[in-house]
Order: C-alpha cells, then structure tokens, then sequence
C-alpha cells in the first residue's frame, strides 16, 4: 500500500454495457458485470434494444451492480459518437424517454435506475455547452426523481445538474488520454484511447491515489473521480477491468459503487 493510498476514498468500476442491437453484439455483459460495480447500460438510441436492455439488468441486479442508464443522441449508425444538433425541448423528451425505457426493466429486475450518464458526442457536447447540458438535466428531471449525474469534473452539465438540485458524480477515464485543460482528447487525436494494459492500471491507480493524470502533452492534470471509466467495448476489456481492480485493491483502494 502506498501513502497516497493510506486514506484513500472508495473508487467506483464503471463500464458501458448492453452495447448491442439484435444479433449483433459488441460488449461482453455477463463477465463484465463480474467485475463493474455499475453499469452504464444503453437505452436504445447509440445501441442496445429492449431484449438486451432486459437481460443486461437482470444480470447486474442479480450481481448486485448499479444500473445507470446512459442517454444518447438518436444514432445507431454512428454508435452515437457522431455531432448532431438536437432542439432542447427535444432532446428533453429523449432523455427522459431512454431512462424511462430502461426503469421498466430494472424494476422487473428488482432493482432500479440509479444514476444517468450521457455517451459519447452528447456527453462530450455536455461537457462545454450550456443549452444542451440544461436539456439533459431537464430530461432527468423530467424523468422523475433526483437522480445522481455521472460527467466530467467542471462541466457544464454538472454545473446545470447543481442547480437542479439533482447530485453530481465525478468521473475519470483510464484509458482516455486527456489535454492540459482536463477535457478528454478527441477520438481523431493518436493515441487518444489508451490501450497498454500496464499503462491504464498505472493511471487508474494514480487517479484514485493522486487525484491527477498525465495529459497528452506531458503535463500534470488535476482530476477529482468518484468513479473510474473503462470502455467495454475495448479489445479485451474484461481482462483490463479485472487487472484495473486488482491493482487498486493491492495499492489499498476501496472499490465500491457510489450509488
């Protein structure tokens, strides 16, 4: 155990979940969940359909992981990582739909939504821009309830979520590169999604230890988490999630969802 570690905060697992449409399938669910203590399950609109969105419930509520439901823009071709410009009012609604449609499930599941996080270019677009950051909050709100908002620290949508009342939850990515401002590096950057499998355990340890990552450019970033972030739909994202845990339980860090 390091000294950074003596005292160190629990750390929740995060991972995208539920990544698939029909018979095609992308993330593997069932061992993920075997690792995750919440799930970031798609609602339909980047991926996922009503039979996985079921299945995938089930199998973290009988695991005990949180079900989080992670909200996109209306893009099953582009994985919904393409730029759209979507009305507030309407993206509102769309918000609100998807945690709903996912509610339905978790519930017969015995358990429950317990927190949003928006995917790909609508979680970036959140990031810095005030009207559609307020048109997610609205949509949670609009949703029911007071759920907790997983982002980025000092994003806008966070910011929107505080003055809604609605709890913010702090994320990092082990493996995404970030710059100097702690936003994360576009996907059309080189080497913007990290891959060595020593290197992201490093730098899940540092986050949850030092509160800090190295960005592209070789400096020191300050990034308070809650909660670290690994894709699912990495090649080998099981044994990386697993790896990413042991090395945070053996330098002493708590892994325990937040929610």
């Amino acid at each position: 155990m390091t000294d950074d570690a003596q005292n160190a905060a629990p750390i929740d697992l995060n991972a995208d979940l539920g990544e698939g449409f029909g018979r095609w399938t992308l993330t593997d669910d069932e061992r993920l969940l075997t690792v995750v203590t919440s799930a970031n399950v798609a609602c339909g609109f980047h991926a996922g359909d009503p039979r996985t969105m079921r299945r995938v419930c089930e199998l973290a509520a009988a695991r005990g992981v949180r079900i989080g439901a992670q909200v996109s823009y209306r893009d099953l071709a582009g994985f919904g990582r393409r730029a759209m410009d979507v009305p507030p009012d309407e993206l509102a609604a769309e918000v609100a739909y998807q945690i709903g449609a996912l509610e339905v499930f978790a519930r017969a599941a015995g358990s429950a939504v317990s927190y949003v996080k928006p995917h790909g270019a609508l979680y970036n677009r959140a990031v810095h821009d005030e009207e559609q950051a307020e048109a997610v909050v609205a949509g949670v709100r609009l949703a029911g309830g007071a759920l907790p908002v997983l982002g980025l620290p000092g994003s806008r949508l966070h910011a929107a979520a505080e003055r809604a009342g609605l709890p913010v939850v702090a994320e990092a990515f082990a493996d995404r590169a970030y710059t100097r401002d702690g936003a994360l590096a576009p996907r059309t950057w080189p080497d913007a999604v990290v891959i060595d499998p020593d290197a992201v355990v490093r730098r899940s340890v540092r986050l949850a230890t030092r509160q800090e990552v190295t960005s592209v450019d070789g400096g020191t970033v300050a990034v308070e988490a809650r909660s670290l972030c690994l894709h699912g739909d990495t090649p080998g994202a099981v044994g990386l999630v697993r790896r990413v845990r042991a090395g945070l339980e053996a330098a002493g860090v708590p892994v325990a969802a937040f929610a």
